[in-house]
């Protein structure tokens, strides 16, 4: 049967576990002697096989022992970067994800001021365009410290 994104994690797995029986007596081995060479239990290699699951590092063991491994290689092959990305991180990798803000959010944070108005950096003892004035009798704190 063929793995396709529309079968249930427990179907692929199962799926997964059959193929990885036939290898196993493909290469002539009994579910003993494939345990031992991958250094995992044997009734952990009757799960596997009938398809309830393991860890990663246990399934990456098994498909060693069975000389698969370069299957994973095929599965998630490493993906080549795009040009543009290729010439922005100029040989660096890239370590995160950003998502640029839209316009509507800078005007958001920006105190408020409204969508489309400009963005100016905000300073210490002038009050932003639009904003009132201080209170009369208000203390100032400039030039205090």
């Amino acid at each position: 049967m063929r793995i396709a994104s529309d079968l249930t994690d427990v179907a692929i797995a199962r799926i997964l576990g059959e193929r990885i029986e036939r290898y196993r007596i493909e290469a002539g081995l009994t579910q003993a002697e494939l345990s031992e060479r991958a250094g995992i239990g044997k009734r952990t290699l009757e799960r596997i096989e009938a398809g309830r699951g393991a860890e990663l590092v246990t399934l990456i063991r098994v498909l060693r022992a069975l000389n698969a491994l370069d299957g994973f290689e095929r599965l998630l092959p490493e993906l080549p970067a795009s040009p543009i990305e290729r010439l922005e991180l100029r040989g660096k990798q890239r370590q995160r994800v950003a998502h640029p803000r839209d316009r509507r959010e800078k005007t958001e944070h920006a105190g408020n001021v409204g969508e489309g108005a400009p963005i100016k950096p905000w300073t210490w003892g002038v009050p932003p365009a639009g904003s009132p004035s201080p209170a009369k009798g208000a203390r100032s704190t400039k030039g205090k410290n």
